[in-house]
């Protein structure tokens, strides 16, 4: 069975920055599409950033291209989101999802993609 677990959210101050991790379990990491995606209340769940199994394809979302980086460490089994120069309207809570097949670039903001996700990590951004 697939496990996600996120960890690294948390309080900061607008332009601050935190780094979010997520450790998997139970399958075999490097052959898994990942992403991040993050949920504000009373909005719907949006991708963030994606990136293919070897780190060759990675995408993001216009709203924070040039300010997070998305990165894994296969052999840890670790995927990070290095977030920088936060604003309030990152605040959500934040998911790391898998897909065990392959994610084609214009889809990889769609939630459907992706067969596995974690409980989340709340980041809260205030001014």
């Amino acid at each position: 069975q697939v496990q996600l677990v996120e960890s690294g959210g948390g309080s900061v101050q607008v332009g601050g920055s935190l780094r979010l991790s997520c450790v998997a379990s139970g399958y075999t990491y490097s052959r898994y599409f990942l992403a991040w995606f993050r949920q504000a209340p009373g909005k719907e769940r949006e991708g963030v950033a994606a990136i293919s199994t070897g780190g060759s394809y990675i995408y993001y979302a216009d709203s924070v291209e040039g300010r997070f980086t998305i990165s894994r460490d296969n052999p840890k089994k670790t995927l990070y989101l290095e977030m920088n120069i936060l604003k309030p309207e990152d605040t959500a809570m934040y998911y790391c999802a898998a897909a065990a097949d392959w994610v084609y670039g214009g889809n990889w903001h769609l939630p459907s993609q992706y067969n596995y996700w974690g409980q989340g990590t709340q980041v809260t951004v205030s001014s």
